[in-house]
């Protein structure tokens, strides 16, 4: 792979030899050994500068006026087509984020979101049960799950859970591809194709009909068409891959933790301490990418201007200064506030919906009908920008 010689002045700061094939086998331990170096690295194998530490992460999250989030010739802006409200600064980013976070509110989701979200999990529960022992819990269940859930809060007709969930995986690849795949960004190109086709169905009909869904809210709010496109696909991106991991994540754990499952069932307000720390231990997002426009000081480490660099969330939720025992999963942290979902402007706009569809409704209805389940066979892992299980068999 060719090396970038960086634009600017990094000779300061501590080097380190990223290896991503590593790091997408088990990053965990790499990222220990990034926080061992310092808090901020330079990372010539993908021309970044890391952060490692949650502080450090913390930091880069804190203050946008350093650290932005309109990164040129970003992946993820050639992987969607577009440039998403993700990849844009205030006050850009709030009037785009504004019209997208009414319908992802609490108090919205309760009342148009989570009937459906019982609805869409009891329809592929079925589905899994029909499949039997020793089915593979992400293919028969978590994904088509979280892709029928994202394609109802979109407001698309005709597609189908499977195709939006592969959309959701070309662009997440593309997203990621600080390689410069090519074969990914044919992915990439053939899936924005089609779901552009959705979307010339999907915009003229919630323009005269106005409804519940994300897309409708963001044309209501006087979003130009490519922006509602860019944010859609923004959405795909992260909206199946977070719920669909927290699934498999969770069914993980509590096969190893059945003392855990058994507090679930005497009190349900656990569920959502089970969600909070599945999300920390494998945070689904493991790298977010920003630009500084201006310099930086993090603990007497330079940052200068005109950098790109990543903050390692999954390294900040796995930091030992942060979090006893990370690597281990337990619902007694005197700390259990993590940077799974960012924080600051740019925090997940899904989170509540996810916390809902998942950690409420999908995973206790799970146990509710298949109460011995567990895992049967060993599981497959992939990626570390991002990263979850692409299979996990399992029994009851």
């Amino acid at each position: 792979m060719t090396i970038t010689q960086p634009a600017v002045d990094v000779s300061a700061l501590p080097v380190v030899d990223l290896d991503t094939s590593a790091l997408a086998d088990d990053p965990y331990s790499t990222y220990r050994h990034l926080r061992e170096t310092a808090p901020v690295v330079w990372a010539p194998a993908i021309n970044k500068i890391l952060f490692t530490t949650f502080e450090a992460c913390a930091y880069v999250e804190n203050h946008p006026e350093i650290f932005s989030s309109h990164v040129e010739g970003a992946a993820m802006v050639k992987a969607l087509g577009g440039r998403p409200l993700i990849r844009k600064d205030d006050p850009d980013h709030a009037t785009e984020r504004q019209s997208m976070n009414r319908p992802l509110r609490p108090r919205n989701i309760q009342g148009a979101w989570n009937a459906l979200f019982e609805q869409n999990a009891e329809t592929y529960l079925d589905r899994l049960v029909e499949a039997g022992p020793g089915a593979d819990l992400n293919t028969e269940f978590a994904m088509p799950l979280a892709g029928k859930n994202l394609i109802d809060m979109l407001g698309l007709h005709g597609v189908d859970p499977l195709d939006i969930a592969r959309w959701s995986l070309d662009f997440i690849a593309g997203s990621g591809n600080v390689t410069d795949d090519p074969d990914i960004w044919l992915r990439c190109e053939t899936s924005r194709a089609e779901c552009d086709a959705a979307l010339d169905e999907a915009i003229p009909r919630l323009r005269a009909h106005p409804d519940a869904s994300i897309t409708s809210a963001m044309l209501a709010g006087g979003l130009p068409e490519d922006a509602v496109r860019n944010n859609v696909k923004l959405t795909i991106s992260g909206g199946i891959n977070e719920p669909q991991h927290m699934i498999t994540n969770i069914v993980y754990e509590l096969s190893r933790h059945p003392e855990t499952l058994e507090a679930a069932r005497q009190d349900p307000t656990t569920w959502d301490s089970i969600f909070n720390e599945a999300v920390r231990k494998y945070t689904p997002i493991g790298m977010i990418t920003r630009e500084t426009v201006a310099k930086g000081e993090f603990e007497g480490f330079h940052i200068p201007a005109g950098a790109q660099v990543g903050a390692l969330l999954a390294s900040a939720n796995r930091d030992e200064g942060r979090f006893p025992d990370p690597d281990g999963f337990s619902l007694h942290r005197s700390e259990t506030t993590s940077l799974a979902f960012g924080r600051g402007v740019h925090q997940c706009a899904g989170k509540w919906a996810a916390q809902s569809s998942i950690g409420r409704i999908a995973i206790p209805r799970l146990y509710e009908r298949l109460p011995d389940l567990h895992q049967d066979r060993p599981e497959t892992w992939n990626g570390w920008v991002f990263r979850g299980m692409t299979s996990l068999p399992v029994t009851w």
